[in-house]
């Protein structure tokens, strides 16, 4: 019997197919035609504002120092635009992880001593006021309202800016050479720009050690809030629960980070029915989490502007369920299953479906729709289309 055809459970993770990476360049079309307008229309006069004289070198301004989703995506962008052999350089806060990350990757690195937000934005204004020729990327929201209205600078959204942010993200944009978002999903919010989807590593997943009760594990990784859906999560094991008795257990892996106090006591109120079935792992990298679940659920009520660890679950194989939420169908195409956002009855049935093999996993279209559109192959392809289209100079070895 088939992965596809078998009703969940663990399986071994099987070696990579070779038919994927033969048929990736034509997947590559359909969602690189959309995704780049500045390849297919060069008289978009919105898609990029040309500089007179190439771009030299590029500036990526990290957002903040933490390390979250948009920090990742920098430290991705930077190492593949150096693959590329663009001469780049993080521009971060000094001290913070990111880039203390950058360092140790071998990127270039420029520190301005900030500790808060308003600090950082002012140390990189002022930065910017004597930068050296070069494009500044904007790595968010924060470091384009920084430099709002210098020239040569490429603004680069993660998160859908609603309420006062769309206003912000507006002025940010003014005289920007371009913008850029991760899913089409954030067009509407932010109109004329251009889409660059993000991309995942490879994630090899090992042979998950079967849950010692013989229960079918649900994971969740991410924020622990309610706009991510764990109280739906939390509705949906509590009916399936009913359905069902010791069939599945909830893994959780996240912490309520940036979360209010009063969403906090609405989601602890929906999980305690199911607490003896919940484990909380805290927070896990993903590899290692994904060998502890036999699926993933990302169960979100707002809008997603991609679905980061969406992509990282196609990458493993990890049979996956998202809600309709902003950009996941986008994400998963076909692949994976939808489900409407916040239908906890909705999400019980198509678990149990995968559950009983009703519903096919489909882990080979999983990882190959990774391959041909959210792999570093894909994204590197895109990256060399877009530092082209530019103007930024690239040596014939990647510099180091």
């Amino acid at each position: 019997m088939s992965d596809a055809a078998r009703p969940l459970k663990a399986v071994e993770t099987p070696t990579i197919d070779e038919r994927a990476a033969a048929r990736a360049p034509a997947a590559l079309v359909p969602l690189t035609g959309r995704a780049e307008p500045w390849a297919l229309a060069e008289d978009a006069h919105w898609a990029v504002r040309r500089s007179p004289a190439r771009f030299e070198r590029v500036y990526v301004a990290a957002n903040n120092g933490d390390i979250g989703g948009g920090e990742v995506m920098l430290l991705r962008l930077a190492g593949a635009m150096r693959a590329l052999g663009v001469d780049v350089t993080v521009v971060a806060p000094a001290p913070s992880p990111v880039l203390n990350e950058a360092m140790h990757r071998g990127l270039r690195v420029i520190g301005l001593p900030a500790r808060r937000r308003l600090t950082w934005m002012w140390a990189l204004r002022r930065w910017d006021r004597a930068r050296p020729d070069g494009l500044l990327w904007c790595n968010g929201l924060v470091p384009s309202l920084a430099t709002a209205r210098r020239p040569g600078r490429l603004v680069h959204l993660h998160q859908e800016p609603t309420g006062i942010r769309g206003l912000l993200a507006r002025l940010a944009r003014r005289d920007a050479v371009s913008t850029l978002v991760p899913s089409h999903a954030m067009l509407e919010a932010v109109p004329e720009a251009m889409v660059l989807p993000n991309w995942t590593e490879r994630i090899r997943r090992a042979k998950p050690i079967p849950d010692k009760d013989g229960r079918i594990r649900i994971g969740f990784l991410g924020r622990l809030g309610l706009d991510k859906g764990v109280h739906v999560l939390a509705d949906a094991l509590g009916l399936l629960e009913e359905r069902m008795p010791g069939r599945f257990r909830l893994v959780l892996a996240g912490e309520p980070l940036f979360v209010s106090e009063e969403d906090i006591v609405v989601m602890e109120e929906a999980l305690g029915p199911v607490a003896r079935l919940t484990h909380r792992a805290g927070w896990v990298d993903a590899p290692d989490f994904f060998d502890t679940i036999d699926l993933l659920v990302v169960p979100s009520i707002v809008p997603e502007s991609f679905g980061l660890v969406a992509a990282e679950a196609m990458a493993a194989r990890v049979p996956l369920i998202v809600s309709d939420a902003g950009a996941l169908p986008e994400v998963v195409g076909d692949a994976a299953q939808v489900v409407p956002a916040g239908d906890a009855a909705a999400l019980a049935d198509r678990i149990a479906a995968l559950a009983t093999g009703e519903t096919p996993a489909h882990r080979g279209r999983l990882f190959e729709r990774w391959f041909a559109e959210f792999s570093p192959a894909a994204g590197a392809a895109r990256m060399r289309d877009l530092v082209d289209a530019l103007g930024v100079r690239r040596s014939e070895l990647p510099n180091v």
